[in-house]
């Protein structure tokens, strides 16, 4: 499995790519933030949804970075992922 950096690096050498990352910043850092600590847990999207009592899609769906979950979903998350939820404006 390739690591999430070598894709994220991948992906952003695409100019258009790259443009709609950087418009679609928080989402893609929330997204980002989601499957680092997936990954550092081992967790697949679909074990990481069991967890949850979701579906994979729905995971899927929010680390796409398209997709804006209520702070009750992310709070669902980090709890499956032993973490918590902290919102900050800066």
């Amino acid at each position: 499995m390739k690591s999430y950096s070598k894709i994220k690096e991948e992906l952003l050498k695409d100019k258009k790519t790259h443009e709609a990352y950087e418009k679609l910043d928080a989402e893609f850092m929330l997204a980002q933030a989601i499957i680092k600590k997936r990954l550092s847990k081992g967790l697949t999207q679909a074990s990481l949804a069991k967890k949850m009592g979701t579906k994979q899609s729905a995971i899927a769906r929010v680390e796409s970075g398209n997709y804006n979950p209520s702070i009750a979903f992310l709070e669902k998350i980090a709890k499956a992922l032993d973490t918590k939820v902290v919102v900050s404006f800066s």
